[in-house]
């Protein structure tokens, strides 16, 4: 059954993971909206991100779930931009691919069901 995610952005223009090679580019709602449905929909995120690491046949197959079912849309307001996720994917998985994507510039402010 998916989940509804309330999420936000206070600054997103920090909202940037560690590796730049996996982190958002987005400047816009859209395209942070945009970037976290590809994250969510597709494995390509995860497969770069288990590459990089020094034993990528250790890493645990759950954290590549995707849905290619999920949506995610964006709100601009004043500085901030909320994002609202609609998936079945785990909140353990959507909290990895956040932290790949926005580092700690992100919160979760609810979870509802959808």
């Amino acid at each position: 059954m998916p989940s509804r995610y309330h999420l936000r952005l206070s600054d997103p223009a920090k909202a940037r993971g560690s590796e730049p090679g996996l982190s958002f580019r987005a400047v816009s709602a859209e395209g942070f909206a945009e970037e976290l449905e590809i994250a969510l929909r597709e494995d390509g995120l995860f497969n770069r991100w288990k590459a990089a690491q020094s034993d990528p046949d250790a890493v645990d197959p759950g954290l590549g779930v995707t849905d290619s079912n999920a949506v995610v849309s964006a709100a601009q307001h004043d500085l901030s931009i909320d994002l609202v996720a609609i998936t079945d994917v785990p909140g353990a998985v959507l909290r990895h691919r956040l932290r790949l994507l926005a580092g700690h510039g992100w919160a979760l402010h609810d979870v509802t069901a959808a």
